[in-house]
């Protein structure tokens, strides 16, 4: 177990030393300056980064992805499709309501919707579509033909939305479909997914296994779009206070507190409702649910050291570099560029889905060739983010043709890539997207425009995030198909073009 926590620490470190080795390095330049105490609690929360990822990571194997796979091969197997429904719709709606992301984005609009209707609108968004994704597995449906009803019905209630007056709540209604496939739901559904293609999915197993991310994305957009319609306040914005001295001292015990207080919350409603089924209907022996078990307290003990070393230290630190960077546009667009690339292998979540993919696709797409894709996406996403802060322009001015783009190759490429595209949008968006890169474009935005540029200039950045990765991963599968095509034509042409001499007959 120690062996496998060392790998596991050792990929960790590789992730998040890019993200250091950047900041430190912008700390010896004239850009910016930290203090002593911004430096010592950046880099001691940068170890801890490292424990939590690798305690996640090994507690996702040992736990979160058996327990999904599990309850779906077994809902499945019961051939009882109504009950498999209600289940997911639950389950959908409990680890969102408990998701520790949503709690932050809930805040942020307390003013025009009260907390807890977001949160509940936003959990049976994601039950609702979980469902939708089963019968999309029932029924075999193709993935794009769903993803392209609903995106032209999102924009739809986007152009409402507008026309209502409240448009400032348009960036944080896309935003919402990142944060509410975080780090423990995206393991879990995922593995659900995979254990309900297996014995539903058919000769389309492999495809039908994604996907599930994809769609619970697009419940949160949708049900934060029809509450922003009817909302009758108008939207407010309060910003925190990003000081390291403000979560040391007195507040480090509280924050610590709250974060294992939410993670708890989320994985309670999990493991509890998991352990409903073990008694009705999975039948799993002892050494598997003690595995499982050790498994939760890694996946416990490691967001907790996770989410509070992100809180700590690099919120504070991504606000200072963003307000730093606001007055010198090209570096603000590079350094954007190159935190988004490297922020993205630091998220917990994306080693489950490549590893998975990995394993799913029998290495025909690597772990290095989605990093690689992620990396690029996250990257151009953040640049672009930075470059809006400036202008100052629409989120939709990015959203609209990049989903065009993404729907479009949806039709060109094998689905097995467009399900892994767009699964891969929702699990980019995770953490540290909103604890280091959401605060960067936050102290941009404040410097460049004033606090009241935050709603539409800063928020919209995690839709970024989500958006970009759907077009990189399908241009990495429309590749694929251009390189067989020439290859297959290539080699055809070389047979018909052959001396007949050169052929040898077998008789």
């Amino acid at each position: 177990m120690l062996r496998a926590l060392e790998e596991k620490c050792r990929e960790a470190l590789t992730a998040v030393l890019p993200v250091v080795a950047i900041v430190l390095l912008l700390n010896f330049t004239p850009l910016v300056h930290f203090s002593a105490t911004e430096n010592a609690v950046f880099a001691v929360t940068s170890l801890l980064l490292v424990l939590g990822i690798g305690l996640f990571n090994l507690g996702a194997d040992m736990a979160m992805t058996p327990m999904g796979t599990q309850v779906g091969a077994c809902l499945s197997k019961s051939r009882h499709i109504s009950l498999v429904f209600l289940v997911v719709f639950i389950l959908g709606l409990l680890i969102t309501v408990a998701e520790p992301d949503l709690s932050v984005l809930s805040a942020q609009v307390s003013e025009a919707i009260p907390a807890v209707r977001l949160i509940l609108f936003v959990g049976m968004g994601v039950g609702v579509f979980l469902a939708i994704s089963v019968l999309k597995i029932v029924t075999k449906t193709d993935l794009s033909h769903i993803l392209l009803f609903f995106y032209f019905l999102i924009f739809a209630l986007a152009a409402l939305l507008i026309a209502n007056g409240h448009g400032a709540l348009l960036p944080l209604s896309f935003d919402s479909g990142g944060v509410t496939t975080g780090p423990i739901t995206v393991p879990f559904i995922m593995a659900l997914g995979t254990g309900i293609a297996t014995v539903l999915g058919g000769k389309h197993a492999r495809e039908n296994s994604f996907g599930l991310v994809a769609l619970s994305s697009i419940g949160p957009v949708l049900a934060v779009l029809l509450l922003g319609i009817f909302a009758t306040t108008s939207l407010s914005y309060v910003l925190p206070d990003y000081g390291v001295e403000a979560h040391l001292g007195a507040a480090l015990l509280p924050t610590i507190g709250k974060t294992v207080a939410e993670v708890a919350r989320a994985l309670g409603l999990i493991v509890i409702f998991f352990l409903l089924l073990v008694f009705t209907y999975l039948k799993l022996p002892r050494r598997s649910l003690f595995r499982i078990g050790i498994g939760i307290v890694y996946t416990f003990s490691g967001l907790v050291i996770f989410l509070s070393s992100v809180t700590v230290g690099f919120m504070p630190i991504g606000y200072k570099l963003g307000a730093a960077l606001a007055d010198k546009p090209l570096l603000m667009v590079l350094f954007g560029f190159l935190f988004g690339m490297v922020v993205v292998l630091a998220e917990p979540a994306i080693h489950v889905l490549n590893r998975q993919v990995e394993e799913i696709t029998s290495g025909t797409v690597s772990k290095r060739a989605m990093l690689i894709a992620l990396s690029v996406g996250v990257g151009l996403s953040i640049g672009l983010s930075m470059l809006r802060i400036l202008l100052g322009f629409s989120v939709l001015y990015y959203l609209i043709p990049g989903y065009a783009i993404s729907l479009g190759l949806s039709f060109f490429v094998p689905r097995l890539y467009t399900a892994i595209a767009f699964d891969s949008g929702g699990v980019a968006s995770g953490p540290l997207t909103s604890g280091f890169l959401l605060p960067l474009a936050i102290g941009a935005a404040v410097a460049a425009h004033g606090t009241n540029a935050v709603l539409e200039g800063a928020f919209g950045i995690v839709a970024m995030v989500a958006m970009t990765p759907l077009i990189t991963i399908q241009l990495m599968g429309f590749r694929a198909i251009v390189t067989r095509k020439v290859r297959d034509n290539l080699m055809m042409k070389n047979i018909l073009g052959a001396d007949d001499e050169q052929i040898i007959r077998f008789l």
